[in-house]
């Protein structure tokens, strides 16, 4: 199951992962982000242990989704040493999303 991410954890859980991480940025009112939510619980599944998955809520997190130039979503932004390494805005097919997680590895 994918993580929640908030102010209170995304230093330790997402900046500090010794595994590479993908934020989806969303929100409960945003359709796309609720088309793609099931295909961010299954690649969470799927990734689990090779790379951390999870989701903030831009409305519970607006200085997080701030910080990182979140206006559109769902923004997926992809960590690795805890540095911005890929950014993808937008609903997207499955093989586009494997691709930017398999780059991630």
């Amino acid at each position: 199951m994918e993580k929640q991410f908030t102010q209170d954890n995304f230093n330790q859980e997402v900046l500090g992962s010794d595994v590479p991480v993908m934020v989806d940025f969303y929100a409960n009112w945003c359709g796309p982000c609720k088309m793609m939510g099931p295909m961010v619980e299954k690649k969470a599944a799927q990734y689990d242990g090779k790379i951390k998955i999870g989701k903030l809520n831009v409305d519970e997190q607006p200085e997080l989704a701030a910080q990182y130039g979140v206006s559109s979503i769902p923004n997926f932004v992809f960590f690795k040493n805890g540095k911005v390494v890929d950014q993808a805005v937008g609903a997207m097919p499955e093989p586009m999303l494997d691709g930017k997680l398999k780059n991630l590895l």
